[in-house]
This record gives C-alpha cells, sequence and structure tokens, in this order.
C-alpha cells in the first residue's frame, strides 16, 4: 500500500475484523466508544447497542416463531378438514351422493362461497352436473396444463359457470383427469369473493390432492356405469 496514501473506513474496518485482539490490548478505548441509538437516538455505549441488537434478533426470532406456529396451526386445521372430507367421500355410495360430496361437499367443508363441477361422461351426473365433452367448459378444461388460480375475466366461460359468476372475486381451477391417457373428465371450481382467497403465487398442494381424490370417486362412478 502507498504510504502517503490516505486512510479508509474500510481499511480500518479490515484491520479490526484481523486484529481480534486490538481491543484486548486496548481496552480503554472500547470502553470509550460511544453510538448512538436508533430508536432513541441518544448516545449510548457500545456494550448498550450490542444490547439492543440483541433484543432486536430476539423480537424477530419471536415472530418468526409465531409465524410458523400459526402456518401450523393452519396447515393442521387444512389437514382436518381434508380428512372429514375424505370421509363423508368414502361414505358416499350412490352416484348422486358422490358428486354431492365433492361440490358443494367440500365449499361447505372449507368454507368456500361457491363451487361447481362439471364432469363429461361420468354415469349418475345429473344435469346440473353434466356437460358435453364439446362445449365451451370442456374445451376451456382441455386447454388447461394445470391447476389455476386467481382472478377470472368477466368473459371467461369457466366463470360463467359459477352460480353466481358476478361476485367472484377469485377461483381455483382444478382439472379433473383420467389415470390412463390424461384426458379431462371434468372440472372442479372453486371460487371466492375475497380477492386473496385463491392468488396466482399460491401452492397448489392441497388443490391437486382434492383433484386426485375427486378424481378417484369419479373413476369409481365411470366404473359402476359401464
Amino acid at each position: 500500500m502507498d504510504q502517503h496514501s490516505p486512510i479508509t473506513e474500510d481499511d480500518i474496518a479490515n484491520y479490526l475484523a484481523n486484529t481480534p485482539d486490538f481491543f484486548e490490548r486496548h481496552a480503554q478505548v472500547l470502553a470509550a466508544i460511544q453510538l448512538t441509538s436508533p430508536h432513541s437516538h441518544r448516545t449510548i455505549s457500545l456494550q448498550e447497542r450490542q444490547a439492543e441488537m440483541l433484543r432486536a434478533k430476539i423480537r424477530e426470532l419471536e415472530l418468526a416463531q409465531s409465524h410458523m406456529v400459526r402456518y401450523g396451526q393452519n396447515n393442521v386445521a387444512i389437514a382436518d378438514k381434508m380428512n372429514t372430507w375424505i370421509e363423508q367421500l368414502l361414505a358416499a355410495k350412490a352416484p348422486a351422493a358422490v358428486l354431492e360430496t365433492i361440490s358443494p361437499g367440500l365449499a361447505n367443508t372449507y368454507d368456500i362461497s361457491q363451487s361447481v363441477l362439471k364432469v363429461w361422461g361420468i354415469a349418475g351426473a345429473g344435469p346440473t352436473v353434466a356437460t358435453s365433452a364439446d362445449d365451451g367448459v370442456a374445451q376451456a378444461v382441455q386447454a388447461l396444463e394445470g391447476i389455476r388460480c386467481g382472478a377470472m375475466a368477466d368473459g371467461d366461460v369457466l366463470r360463467q359457470a359459477l352460480p353466481a359468476p358476478e361476485s367472484v372475486a377469485s377461483a381455483a381451477v382444478i382439472p379433473l383427469r383420467r389415470a390412463a391417457d390424461q384426458a379431462p373428465l371434468g372440472v372442479l371450481i372453486l371460487a371466492s369473493d375475497d380477492a386473496e382467497r385463491f392468488t396466482a403465487d399460491m401452492g397448489t398442494l392441497f388443490l391437486e390432492r382434492v383433484g386426485l381424490l375427486s378424481t378417484a370417486a369419479l373413476r369409481r362412478l365411470m366404473t359402476e356405469g359401464e
């Protein structure tokens, strides 16, 4: 280093970081250091500043812990409701009961404001559930690559399939597909008047499970109808 170049703050910081025994040899300097508190803006000692930093870190950890506890409680509640819905789905024997359990049974279990199930080629599906494989709903489902969550456009044919499309703020569209060729056999749409209930960036693991279970129940109807 050029002996005539000025010493910078980085030079001082590097020296102190690489010379841990400096303050052992100059303890009076450590005791004399005064800092400004970011909270009260008063002058405090280095020890007080370290204590403030530790308290702030503890608050951050407590907040993170509370978030983890809340997420855990939410997950337990979701799992409990899932178990309740699965029990109802397994207990349903008649085709009408199976379809009723999938929707609106699922909506009732999870307090979802609207739901609709549309299927094609399923024995026992009534006029409110059965649709043609050639209609607009089926074609829209065939164009989906997976579960779609978020807002729905006013002219969306899937939105229009809901009982009250004008009150939909967010929705989850779950394509139901055959196991063998993955050809679509129906769609389950869950809608809410809360724009934050279903968002485009949300995780879809729970919705995937719902789709798989619903499809398994519907395939049972297909077997019985053959």
